[in-house]
């Protein structure tokens, strides 16, 4: 099962944009692991992914001298999506370290759907024939990995388990938000926009870790790689694809990251032993059937 099926069954997607987001959903499948290795608090890593992703994206539009100047008018774009974005991390990073990165990562991504109905809302985006139906099959998924086991959790996992749902609802409002500032809305870059987005971002994490009393001091070579890592792969390299592919995509299928729950959930099971049964894959294999389903969009009748 790959991402390709649903993205290519809308009409006008170019397999350009396609390929690009594909991609940098494979790229962000390895962000929730950096999360686990850094070993610091959940709000200390978000806020050095954003810092450093922010410094190296506005580095390399300096390098390559497509700066343009920074009006009050971007700051103002950028202040939603970075509001998005921080609160995301907020709960995401909380779910990765409680219930670890497969479900955690699969909890956020279940946030299609709410993508579609916001499509359908507010862009009158036509939902597939298939979008209840695939709601229900990956509600049933999702009750096979955590429903099932709710009883043997304890407190911070179930918590963790609410926060992942939350964390979907966040990365919607980034996602919108984000789609309608690079659409023809700003004249920055699709990079210095992102930037400039993970530098306001940034600063309100900041302000969040302080409110917590978190420590932001980094102490060992790992902490400082995982981050290093984290910020590049997940808030350069993976975004710069993403966002260049958001303004030509339907909001629907923007926010279709089918790759990335597959495979931090394989990650979880092969770096960090999760324990997984026969329910837990027949759980994920519902559970990304129901969100391919549930994006799937016949041919429209004339």
């Amino acid at each position: 099962m790959t991402a390709q099926a649903p993205l290519t069954a809308a009409p006008g997607a170019p397999p350009a944009a396609v390929g690009r987001m594909a991609l940098g959903a494979m790229l962000l499948s390895t962000t929730s692991i950096f999360v686990v290795l850094a070993q610091v608090g959940p709000t200390v890593s978000a806020f050095y992914r954003m810092l450093f992703g922010g410094v190296m994206l506005l580095g390399w539009v300096a390098l390559t001298r497509r700066w343009v100047r920074v009006q009050w008018h971007d700051l103002a774009l950028a202040l939603l999506p970075a509001l998005g974005f921080s609160l995301d991390l907020v709960f995401w990073h909380r779910s990765i370290l409680w219930v670890g990165p497969g479900v955690a990562t699969l909890l956020t991504n279940l946030q299609v759907f709410l993508m579609a109905l916001v499509g359908w809302w507010a862009y009158r985006e036509r939902l597939g024939r298939w979008f209840v139906p695939g709601l229900v099959v990956a509600l049933a998924g999702l009750w096979l990995l955590v429903g099932a086991h709710w009883s043997l959790f304890d407190a911070r996992h179930r918590l963790g388990v609410w926060f992942g749902l939350a964390s979907g609802v966040a990365y919607t409002l980034y996602l919108l938000s984000f789609r309608r500032a690079l659409s023809g809305h700003t004249a920055l870059s699709a990079a210095q926009f992102l930037g400039l987005m993970s530098l306001l971002s940034a600063g309100l994490l900041l302000a969040w870790g302080g409110f917590e009393g978190d420590t932001f001091a980094l102490t060992t070579a790992r902490g400082w790689s995982a981050l290093l890592a984290l910020g590049f792969f997940g808030q350069v390299v993976a975004w710069l694809l993403m966002v260049r592919a958001m303004p030509l995509l339907p909001a629907s299928l923007v926010g279709l990251l089918l790759l990335q729950p597959a495979l931090a959930f394989v990650l979880d099971v092969l770096l960090f032993k999760r324990p997984t049964g026969t329910g837990d894959w027949l759980g994920l294999a519902l559970a990304l059937a129901g969100i391919l389903l549930g994006t799937l969009r016949g041919t429209r009748r004339k």
